[in-house]
């Protein structure tokens, strides 16, 4: 008996090769798993002995050697080459079983962004497509969002309420593409209305020019969905549609929302006077309101010639203009013509307050928009339940807002 020998137990079932001695008596059977067991040398029987004489090594290596030279590129193991190929094509496969895709996984590869001559400037919008073109009574639209630009967009959309806000959307557009977002059907349309949307631009896998991170509010009217006119063609889009700018060539949308301090700002830098642009006390406010004489008004409490019935519908037409308010003007700042025009309006809203369905009309003009945002800043904190909307063009022009008391 010698190491390599195999060898089986007499007295129990199993058995393995020897590994080596201890003693003289004892013997170390290898098992299958490599455990080394010492067991009696006369409790084990030789079954195969390994030959490892210098003849029978020689020959077994020059049969190897003679197996592998006669192994050919078309002849590998005796098969001839159209054995070769047909192996493996005896297998049953199930057709019926789908590739299954793991999509948590990220994909590991990235096609670099597409970008294009005057990309570098950022421009996005909101797109309503409409689904159905020939239903306009009730119609679905599907909402977008465009990537004009060379930069990646994060983005997020909210539904803002009063002091509040929810986010609808959020996600990433790639450079130059557009994003679906939702579907929208009659009822949704009319339930849209003051949005915000913030954006946070940059590019992947090269140095680039910082962008200031955007944040705009938007206001949807309802009433622009259900006409025609409103949609147009864009390069974005084979159908007309209706496009909302969020920015466009760096330069956000206008905010919906006026700040009374910029405002404030604005009005005293029109009139000459920037050192009045800081904070006013409440006893210099009181004072601004009175500034003017109550006999440079054309109207009393009688006799209102700036406010008239256009008797169509019953909309009362009340014109803002200073030379419509005011027999002069004299001795008067920009500010003194402000405030008593943002006094007319209250006083007129005060006196139909309690009609509910009335319509009026406030004609403050086209100008530089400081009386127009003013008159749509007192509204939207201070009558929120109004419904305010540019007058028709065809019948006031521009510079003209309409309002139904509600």
């Amino acid at each position: 008996m010698k190491i390599g020998d195999r060898v089986k137990f007499l007295s129990e079932t199993g058995g393995g090769k020897v590994a080596g001695f201890q003693g003289k008596n004892i013997v170390l059977v290898e098992d299958e798993d490599g455990f080394q067991i010492p067991t009696p040398v006369n409790e084990v029987v030789v079954v195969a002995s390994e030959d490892y004489s210098t003849a029978n090594v020689i020959n077994r290596r020059a049969e190897a050697e003679e197996r592998k030279a006669s192994e050919t590129p078309l002849m590998r193991g005796n098969r001839s080459v159209k054995a070769m190929m047909q192996e493996g094509q005896d297998e049953d496969v199930d057709l019926s079983a789908l590739d299954t895709v793991d999509l948590s996984k990220d994909v590991a590869y990235r096609p670099k962004a597409e970008e294009r001559k005057g990309g570098n400037q950022l421009s996005a919008y909101l797109a309503f497509a409409p689904m159905d073109n020939s239903n306009m009574e009730t119609p679905h639209f599907e909402c977008y969002f465009v990537n004009d630009s060379n930069y990646y967009l994060h983005y997020l959309l909210f539904d803002e309420e009063s002091s509040s806000c929810s986010l609808r959307a959020e996600g990433e557009a790639e450079p130059n593409t557009k994003i679906f977002i939702e579907e929208l059907d009659a009822q949704a349309i009319n339930h849209v209305g003051r949005m915000a949307v913030q954006l946070l631009a940059y590019k992947r896998g090269k140095s680039f020019i910082l962008k200031e991170p955007v944040s705009v509010e938007l206001r949807l009217e309802p009433l622009k969905f259900y006409k025609v006119h409103t949609f147009e063609n864009t390069p974005f889009f084979e159908t007309p549609v209706l496009l909302c700018s969020v920015i466009e060539n760096d330069k956000p949308a206008r905010p919906l929302v006026v700040d009374a301090k910029a405002l404030k700002k604005e009005m005293y830098h029109h009139a000459g006077n920037e050192n009045a642009a800081g904070m006013v006390s409440a006893e210099k406010k009181s004072q601004l309101v009175h500034r003017y004489d109550e006999s440079q008004s054309k109207g009393n409490a009688k006799n209102t010639p700036y406010i008239h019935n256009r008797g169509l519908d019953d909309a009362v037409v009340v014109d803002l203009h200073a030379e419509a308010l005011l027999d002069t003007t004299q001795g008067m700042q920009s500010g003194d013509i402000l405030e008593y025009q943002m006094k007319v309006f209250r006083n007129t809203l005060n006196q139909y307050g309690g009609k509910k369905g009335q319509k009026l009309i406030f004609i403050h003009g086209k100008g530089a928009g400081v009386l127009r945002r003013a008159l749509i800043n007192e509204l939207t904190y201070k009558h929120k339940s109004y419904q305010w909307q540019d007058a028709s063009f065809q019948e006031y022009g521009y510079g003209a807002t309409q309002v139904t008391i509600r």
